[in-house]
């Protein structure tokens, strides 16, 4: 565990951290009217949840939250990799200005002098803690500049891969992990609820009151293995679970490159696909209970009222659509993440159609606080939309991903971009500006992206609005394929 406290030692008394706190530069609201933040994360979940219209997947805690927040039904990713992702919505700059296109390009290697979110949090007077994992694993992404506390819990994590000695896994070869394990364990003994508990002792900690707080819960689940107690397993019965239908003819419409997978890897056949999507779900009727325990301390705490909540997932997760599985696709299963937000005195229970960027949570926190961000961001303040979903939002949304020729080592190195951008009725997605492949899907008539209209001449005038639409970006800018 890393620990690296310093807050609550700095300032002997409340008058004194006021003081420290109201000139602390960056702050344009006062000591007494912040609120604190728990900002929940969780690993490779899509929108395969109650709120979201699943009628299969067992969430209630989550579909209570929702009860209490503005769901922003079009929210997605800038990168669908844990983390480009995570550096990208906690710097709130796409990764063309991140630099971290890879699970190996350190955190901070092109943002050394970069404000990161729960950084301004703590420079602004808050009292900042990490229980599990808000930043990607490992000491190249590790961020102790930003915490008062930092345990992300990467000897939990370790602890139960390697508990999952029986699991069942995908045939090879693959280029990602499959496992998935039914195990007779304890919540307890899980890393989730480990990182649930850390986060429930906190808010019971009187000593917290000391100072108004921000607190990042990083949930693991449901990155595979896919492995929970059975009793999760109980909760779904396999033959109840549909799958996604794919055509013989759709994977032949679309470029190579927009495959994630080997083209030789084993498909699943129907009921393993369906104990694929079974555990998925069980793990994350999981992750729900331990979220829900932590929203029960936050309830007990009498914390509601002053205390923005935050849930969202890095990025989504394919479960067999266009026959692939993981993410590192530019469909909409892979860059749509699901979003909620409860912000006190703002919308509850209500939900937002308009379109919503990962890299807006930064200038959204920052508003809701009264504090103002010194670096240069990227997104836009959700603020509007929390107080009236209903109001127009951004016009678009955009998500990129990285190709190598070498497909086992695509999320270590690369050879060209894919960049994708989403309006509320169009999706268009280029390969390598085009010269490896387009795709166009009319989503209002065709959510589940099936029918590519790139080479439609029905089509071309909207192709080329959407070219102009996604090229008023540089997304390459700075950090040329290969960068490691």
């Amino acid at each position: 565990m890393l620990r690296h406290v310093t807050g609550l030692n700095r300032i002997g008394s409340r008058r004194g951290f006021l003081l420290s706190a109201t000139a602390a530069p960056g702050l344009v609201r006062a000591a007494s009217q912040r609120p604190n933040v728990l900002f929940l994360v969780a690993d490779d979940l899509n929108t395969a949840l109650g709120c979201y219209g699943n009628p299969i997947v067992k969430t209630p805690a989550i579909d209570r939250l929702a009860a209490r927040s503005v769901l922003f039904e079009r929210a997605y990713c800038q990168f669908p990799l844990c983390a480009p992702s995570r550096a990208s919505f906690l710097s709130g700059q796409r990764p063309a200005r991140t630099g971290v296109w890879t699970l190996q390009i350190p955190t901070r290697k092109y943002l050394s002098g970069a404000t990161l979110l729960p950084e301004l949090f703590r420079e602004a007077g808050y009292f900042t803690a990490d229980f599990g994992k808000i930043f990607h694993d490992g000491p190249n992404h590790a961020d102790p500049r930003s915490w008062d506390i930092l345990d992300a819990g990467a000897g939990d994590r370790d602890t139960w891969r390697s508990a999952i000695v029986d699991g069942h896994i995908m045939p090879r070869p693959r280029n990602h992990t499959m496992e998935w394990a039914s195990l007779q364990a304890a919540d307890e003994t899980m890393p989730d609820a480990r990182t649930a508990q850390k986060a429930i002792d906190f808010l019971r900690d009187p000593a917290r009151k000391s100072k108004p707080f921000f607190l990042g819960v990083g949930f693991r689940m449901p990155h595979s293995p896919y492995a929970a107690p059975s009793k999760y397993f109980d909760l779904y019965r396999r033959a109840q679970i549909p799958v996604p239908e794919v055509s013989e003819e759709h994977p032949r419409s679309l470029p190579e490159a927009a495959w994630y997978e080997l083209a030789e890897q084993v498909r699943p056949d129907r009921e393993q696909a369906r104990r694929y999507i079974a555990a998925y779900y069980a793990c994350v009727s999981f992750l729900d209970a331990q979220l829900g325990r932590v929203l029960a301390a936050l309830e007990e705490r009498d914390l509601w009222s002053n205390t923005i909540v935050v849930f969202f997932s890095d990025h989504g997760y394919h479960l067999g659509e266009h026959g692939m599985w993981h993410k590192m696709t530019l469909f909409e299963e892979s860059a749509r993440v699901p979003l909620l937000i409860h912000a006190p005195g703002m919308a509850q229970g209500k939900r937002c159609s308009g379109l919503a960027e990962l890299i807006d949570l930064y200038p959204t926190l920052a508003e809701l606080a009264g504090l103002r961000p010194r670096s240069k961001l990227d997104g836009a303040s959700l603020e509007p939309q929390l107080k009236n979903p209903s109001k127009p939002a951004r016009d678009a949304a955009y998500t990129s991903v990285n190709r190598h020729a070498d497909r086992s080592r695509l999320t270590s190195a690369f050879s060209y971009f894919g960049h994708s951008v989403r309006t509320t009725r169009w999706r268009y997605t280029e390969w390598e500006g085009g010269r490896q492949g387009s795709e166009l899907y009319n989503v209002a008539t065709d959510p589940g992206e099936n029918r590519n209209l790139s080479d439609d001449p029905e089509y071309q005038t909207t192709k080329r609005e959407l070219q102009r639409l996604l090229r008023r970006h540089s997304f390459d800018a700075g950090h040329s394929p290969g960068t490691n």
